[in-house]
This record gives C-alpha cells, structure tokens and sequence, in this order.
C-alpha cells in the first residue's frame, strides 16, 4: 500500500507521536510503500497492519493504493 508521507505525518502529530513523526521525516520518502518501507516502519516503530486499518477507517487522509 502507498501513503503519502505529509498524511503519515499529519496524523501522528494529531496523535502527539511527535518523536515517531521526527522519524518518519527523516528516514521515510515522500511516498511510502508499505511493503518497499516495512522495514523502515517497523523500525520506527509503526507496524504496517496498524497503518492500513487506520487509512481503512479513515484515520487520515488520503487514498488507498495497491
């Protein structure tokens, strides 16, 4: 799944995860690929399943992308 790296951003500040965010903007490109980026995500710490429920339930903007 792409996201859009400003929307993973957006949301995590929304949520206060200003340290996982600091991350994500340094080490992530602008569009994430989920598989491509797992490991990167998983070593911030942000788990690819959780990602994908929060954008199925509308927790951020943007699109879902195969």
């Amino acid at each position: 799944m792409k996201l859009d790296k400003q929307e993973l951003l957006r949301m995590l500040h929304t949520e206060g995860d200003n340290d996982t965010a600091d991350k994500v903007a340094a080490q992530l490109p602008d569009e994430i690929d989920t598989d491509r980026d797992g490991d990167t995500l998983d070593a911030i710490g942000l788990d690819r399943t959780q990602l994908m429920a929060k954008l199925a339930a509308g927790g951020f903007g943007g699109t879902l992308a195969p």
